[in-house]
């Protein structure tokens, strides 16, 4: 008896096939979950003016290990990780009177291809953006520890999804 596929089984059989082992593996434990599924709280932006005191006292009541800083005019401009913030006032780098942008790390506009991520993006697309150590345009760079999540122009930051958001995932999935 013969047997036939419709076009989409014969697209993914396709794609399985080419993928690397990890890739394949991320998706089978992710079946197909996106971002929105992790249902990421939303971000806390602060601006790079506000004092290093608020923006810490901000993250703490939200237990936010990462916040974006926004300008005036809602541009992204960096984000502001908290355990990094802990180590630079402990060493003196910087006090709590200061401005974020004292201790903010800023994106690199200048090299101009970003991984865009939104509430559509799979969970394997993600981790994958994670384990990385190739940029978008194939440079090389540290693994990423959050993502920025916004909208697909990339207008609006929605929240920011971590990599132990998806541990958390996969835990509480049966």
């Amino acid at each position: 008896m013969t047997s036939y596929m419709t076009g989409s089984e014969a697209f993914t059989r396709e794609h399985q096939q080419m993928d690397s082992a990890p890739q394949a593996a991320w998706a089978d434990k992710y079946r197909g979950a996106t971002i929105e599924d992790l249902d990421p709280p939303q971000a806390l932006s602060v601006s790079p003016d506000s004092p290093i005191s608020a923006a810490l006292m901000a993250a703490y009541e939200r237990d936010y290990t990462h916040l974006t800083v926004i300008s005036a005019q809602r541009s992204l401009l960096g984000y502001l990780s908290i355990p990094r913030l802990k180590e630079l006032i402990q060493s003196g780098a910087v006090k709590d009177s200061d401005p974020v942008s004292a201790a903010m790390q800023r994106f690199n506009r200048k090299r101009g291809i970003y991984k865009v991520i939104t509430m559509e993006t799979p969970l394997e697309e993600l981790e994958e953006f994670f384990e990385s150590e190739t940029g978008a345009n194939g440079d090389k760079r540290e693994k990423h520890p959050f993502a920025v999540v916004t909208d697909a122009a990339r207008k609006f930051v929605l929240g920011v999804a971590t990599k132990a958001d998806l541990e958390e995932f996969v835990k509480r999935r049966p």
